[in-house]
């Protein structure tokens, strides 16, 4: 997108009056999206954004800059704007000279979204709306969507590192609403991988379509859900979403540094059974949160966090890691050249145990079954945190048995990894998802195994 020369007399702009560092991202974005509701395609856009935003460093005070024009006079206007904001010193010159970061691609694209035909997509919501509406007539309503989009990306900065990196993602999603005696209930599947258009050649949109339908006819047999303090089981895949949110943010550093996380200044301790070892990964090929390089230029890495129930680090970006002394641990990222990088999470998983699944079930007298858990609210400060229970079912004498209705889960992070007793040999990955975080939101993975946990309180309707 831009000339080597070029970057380096804008990063020489940006640190021409004594800053400390100074970075240029650089990014060309395209993407298309088709959605159906009611039978009826209501949606066909495609779009394409492309910029760069400059970031200069002096001291503790960051002044940043974004311009859609990539022109040597575009950027240069820009790092001078981000210069003056950083309350630059007196003057002085630096020159700036760049080496290409080399990172491996965690995997190869086989057929570009961009070269598959918009009819063609068409034909996969079509197929999804079918198969749904043909799992039974208690299914009144089906929604589908269909997105992919491709991501280049360049980062040069102060320090030398020149890097770029190219991201495609292909998203499926279906919604099903079943209507019967007991009102209305949904079912929800999605598939997303960083990877072309060959994600079909993997995944069946008619059986992602079947699935979500039978899990909204499935709940409008449910019971309401049971309330009060019990134990649960979390099915592989489907909870991760719980360590994401409830562990995984007090993992950042940026939160650790705020103070704004439990886990602050607690390296070294055990915050967790020794049955948990939480791993956050960007290198995972084709998973959803998986990069060549972060949003500024440091290789993918993976990186444990909590090693056999002991917190041995935390997630870093480059601007925190430098004032600490140490490297980045590649979790720099941003939604995209308007906005500043942040510390945040990529692939984010408990690693799989050696406990038979079903002998975790059949070894719980009582309690609730989790299969998949919705969107919620943590508190990182303290770990608090309440889950929608999307589908769930009762655990009675070692079986599971009837399904619930919609009802929360509620806990607290640091205690539901102490409270940890099983953990199954059965790891599975969950859906695609999108972490927000300070106004920005980025694409996420997250895993786990099933796990057991005792103590967890269940808000139902059930008296």
């Amino acid at each position: 997108m831009i000339d080597d020369d070029v970057l380096e007399r804008v990063l020489s702009v940006g640190v021409a009056r004594g800053a400390d560092f100074a970075e240029v991202f650089a990014e060309d974005r395209r993407s298309s999206s088709a959605v159906l509701d009611d039978a009826k395609v209501e949606e066909l856009t495609s779009g394409r954004d492309r910029g760069a935003g400059v970031r200069v460093v002096t001291g503790s005070t960051t002044g940043f800059a974004h311009t859609s024009d990539l022109s040597e006079a575009g950027l240069i206007a820009a790092a001078e704007a981000a210069a003056a904001a950083s309350r630059q010193g007196d003057g002085g010159v630096r020159v700036v000279s760049l080496d290409r970061v080399r990172a491996p691609r965690p995997n190869d694209v086989r057929v570009p979204p961009s070269d598959v035909a918009k009819a063609r997509k068409v034909e996969l919501l079509l197929a999804a709306d079918e198969s749904a509406r043909s799992a039974g007539s208690a299914i009144t309503q089906v929604s589908a969507r269909y997105g992919d989009s491709q991501r280049t990306i360049l980062v040069a900065n102060s320090d030398g590192v020149l890097a770029g990196d190219e991201q495609v993602r292909t998203l499926f999603a279906v919604s099903c609403v079943a209507t019967g005696d007991a009102g209305m209930q949904t079912g929800r599947e999605s598939v997303g991988r960083t990877v072309g258009f060959e994600l079909f050649d993997e995944h069946d949109v008619s059986d992602l379509a079947a699935r979500a339908a039978g899990r909204a006819i499935t709940k409008l047999a449910a019971r309401p859900a049971p309330s009060g303090e019990m134990t649960v089981v979390i099915g592989p895949g489907g909870g991760g979403v719980m360590f994401h949110e409830a562990c995984g943010h007090g993992l950042e550093a940026d939160l650790v540094a705020k103070g704004a996380s439990v886990f602050a200044g607690r390296v070294g301790e055990q915050v967790a059974s020794p049955l948990v070892t939480l791993v956050d990964d960007g290198t995972i090929s084709g998973e959803w949160g998986c990069f060549s390089v972060d949003d500024e230029g440091r290789p993918a890495q993976r990186n444990v966090l909590i090693q056999d129930g002991v917190l041995v680090d935390y997630m870093w970006d480059a601007l925190r890691a430098r004032a600490e002394g140490r490297p980045s641990s590649g979790n720099g990222r941003r939604q995209g050249y308007q906005y500043l990088p942040m510390v945040r999470m990529t692939n984010t998983y408990l690693i799989g145990g050696q406990s038979d699944p079903e002998a975790i079930v059949a070894d719980t007298p009582s309690g609730v079954y989790v299969a998949h858990l919705g969107g919620g609210q943590v508190n990182t400060a303290n770990g608090d945190f309440v889950f929608g229970m999307t589908e769930a079912y009762l655990i009675e004498d070692g079986r599971i048995t009837e399904p619930l209705r919609e009802g929360n889960l509620i806990g607290n992070g640091p205690a539901v990894l102490e409270a940890i007793d099983a953990v199954g040999n059965d790891f599975e990955m969950g859906p695609p998802g999108t972490c927000g975080k300070d106004g920005q939101g980025v694409p996420v993975g997250d895993g786990v195994p099933t796990l057991r946990a005792h103590g967890l309180t269940i808000g139902g309707t059930a008296g």
